[in-house]
């Protein structure tokens, strides 16, 4: 019996986070109410509070199930094991925009978390957005820094100075697609546009011994 009841449990969050994707991704954050959740996920409104909470606890939840596009780059960040820091950070990518491209679920929710108002109790989750934005300039960082050790980065370029360029870049491919419509394909302009940023960020003579990695 309560191993049923433990299963229930765990079907009545999942119907409340899926309640909540759908409702934040159609009227905004700031505007649903946790009663409006409930009724979405057809239980009582003291079952969400068994739970969640409150909303901010329920939106970590939602960030949880769905990490950032930085998440998607760095658990695959090995620079060691990699003889081209520039050519792994540019493939990483392309990759996470393609992931991004075919998981609609996952569009919804990056689409909450990139537009939400982060006001009052939302605090925390700005500082968890912060943080893991804050994670991953840090490791590109270390990946041009590693490009420039190896004489690949452009002496053009400070390491610091690129890592901010491509996270900026990424991140406006990302939110201009999810907000305005979806007016150009996100793998095939944003795979171009990353390319030619990381084309612009190379040496133009790489040191011997330095694999150079043709654009694909």
């Amino acid at each position: 019996m309560a191993r049923r009841t433990k299963a229930e449990a765990e079907e009545t969050r999942r119907g409340l986070l899926d309640a909540a994707e759908r409702i934040f991704h159609a009227k905004g954050v700031a505007t649903t109410s946790l009663e409006e959740i409930a009724a979405e996920a057809g239980v009582t409104r003291g079952a969400v509070y068994w739970h969640f909470a409150n909303k901010a606890d329920l939106f970590m939840a939602l960030f949880d199930d769905a990490p950032l596009i930085h998440d998607d780059l760095l658990a695959p960040l090995a620079l060691s094991e990699h003889p081209d820091p520039l050519a792994l950070v540019e493939e990483l990518a392309i990759g996470a925009l393609t992931l991004l491209a075919g998981d609609a679920r996952r569009q919804r929710i990056y689409t909450i978390l990139t537009l939400c108002e982060y006001r009052d109790e939302f605090g925390v989750v700005l500082q968890r957005t912060l943080e893991t934005m804050d994670r991953a300039h840090a490791q590109f960082a270390s990946a041009f820094a590693e490009a420039d050790r190896r004489g690949i980065l452009a002496p053009s370029w400070p390491h610091g100075t690129a890592a901010a360029a491509f996270q900026w870049l990424l991140h406006g491919l990302i939110v201009d697609w999810l907000k305005f419509g979806r007016r150009f394909d996100l793998v095939e302009r944003g795979s171009s546009v990353i390319r030619a940023q990381f084309q612009a960020y190379r040496h133009r003579c790489v040191p011997a011994g330095i694999p150079v990695l043709a654009p694909a």
